[in-house]
């Protein structure tokens, strides 16, 4: 056998070695391509909003929803329109919308021809709905929204592209009914107050654009404007003979009521029904997290009726401490004479609430009015039906935040208490804009 030579023998070696490199680099470079990073949208934050045209034929369900019952919202929202020259902006001139949204003009005709609509005499509730929804399909176009989320400075994300959202959360919320006292009692301790007098309330998106849907109140205190005091040094005094106090209730009670907004409180005189008007401008905390971070309730297991039953079984020093980790404190207003005592309180708009078809947004994204459009799919081993309705943006509330983020007026009493406590979905958004205003924006991909 012939002998192989000592350089023979070297290059061989090296060749073999040069190729196991190269099998170990590809094989690394494989497992690495196979596991990609993967973060999730917490690791991302808020930074805007994309809107792209749609088609009506885009509308999962469009052709199945009651559109009519929605017309009646759309038309008091209407009333604030009409008091607004042509070149006003629709949405607050601060916001992010004013370019999406228009101006007055660009809302006068579907305004103008929305009554007529209603008013017109129809063969059937069908020949009714198929009318309205012609009527939704001439003067506007669907715009789909998605919130712009980009890495947070710092965070492990950083690097990754922009992401556009197109899911958001929706809630629901209800006018609840609760009894009250003319005078503090052991049980009815917690004093429900009338705005105060001091209180000032500042858009900062007036002053300077980057700060656009930031708010902050506080009272003026030798021409500086000071913070105003947050919920537990409201609750220990801090604005005692500052604000009058409506009427008293259980602290709890009062907390949901606030949350709400709004609420009917039952008297020995009689009923009483309130609304918001105004907050200490701090910032809203969502005791669900407080009581997941405290371990006391899981996510999949929070809710209004379990947040309730926590703050019942605990402590009276416990659930105060619980309820005050939310800063923000809610002032509120008598709602006399309303003109249809068969709706909702005022929403922010103005207009009376409509069950089922009014629509809590932030006013940063969508104007106020707007007809809006949401999608929910639906979930088979839950016994959830889907959602797809037309709503009118009529409200706001502290813990509405976001472009794709919707808050549903359920109604009033306990039946839509539990309709409300029970409903927290993830869904698409679109908004209705005037075929004029929608047309400008960029069309939306098909996938």
């Amino acid at each position: 056998m012939r002998q192989v030579s000592d350089k023979a023998l070297a290059v061989a070696l090296v060749a073999a070695l040069l190729i196991a490199i190269g099998a170990i680099a590809y094989s690394l470079t494989g497992v690495i391509s196979r596991r990609p990073a993967i973060y999730s949208d917490d690791d991302f934050e808020l930074a805007g909003a994309i809107f792209e045209r749609a088609d009506f034929s885009d509308l999962s369900g469009w052709r199945l929803d009651e559109t009519d019952a929605s017309l009646p919202a759309f038309i008091r929202s209407c009333e604030r329109l009409s008091q607004l020259p042509d070149d006003a902006p629709v949405g607050d001139a601060s916001s992010l919308l004013v370019a999406s949204a228009g101006v007055a003009g660009d809302w006068r005709s579907a305004c103008q021809e929305g009554p007529r609509v209603l008013a017109q005499p129809y063969a059937d509730a069908n020949a009714k709905t198929s009318a309205v929804r012609a009527f939704y399909e001439y003067h506007f176009r669907p715009v789909r929204i998605y919130a712009r989320l980009t890495p947070k400075p710092g965070g492990i994300a950083v690097g990754e592209p922009e992401r556009h959202a197109p899911l958001g959360r929706f809630t629901g919320y209800f006018e609840p009914f609760y009894e009250a006292s003319p005078e503090r009692t052991a049980v009815y301790s917690a004093p429900v107050y009338a705005r105060p007098e001091d209180l000032v309330t500042v858009d900062l998106g007036r002053f300077r654009p980057e700060l656009t849907g930031q708010r902050v109140a506080g009272r003026l205190n030798g021409g500086v404007l000071d913070p105003y005091p947050d919920h537990a040094a409201i609750n220990a005094g801090a604005i005692v003979g500052r604000a009058r106090v409506l009427a008293w209730m259980r602290p709890t009670d009062l907390f949901f009521l606030q949350i709400q907004g709004s609420g009917r409180l039952s008297l020995p005189s009689g009923e009483v029904r309130v609304g918001y008007d105004g907050a200490n401008g701090r910032q809203y905390t969502a005791i669900g997290r407080t009581l997941i971070d405290k371990g006391a309730l899981t996510r999949d297991a929070v809710s209004m009726k379990s947040i309730r039953d926590w703050l019942s079984a605990a402590t009276d020093s416990e659930a105060r401490k619980v309820r005050e980790t939310n800063q923000s404190f809610v002032f509120f207003r008598i709602l006399d004479a309303l003109p249809d005592q068969n709706l909702g309180p005022p929403g922010a708009e103005g207009a009376q609430l409509t069950p089922g078809r009014s629509l809590a947004i932030d006013p940063a994204y969508v104007a106020y009015g707007a007809p809006v459009w949401i999608s929910i799919d639906g979930q088979p081993d839950k016994n959830k039906e889907p959602v797809r309705r037309l709503l009118i943006a009529q409200d706001t509330g502290g813990a509405i935040k976001g472009p794709v983020r919707g808050d549903i007026f359920v109604g009033s009493g306990p039946l839509a208490g539990d309709v409300a406590g029970g409903f927290n979905e993830l869904g698409e958004m679109y908004v209705l804009l005037p075929t004029k205003i929608a047309e400008k924006l960029p069309m939306a991909s098909k996938q």
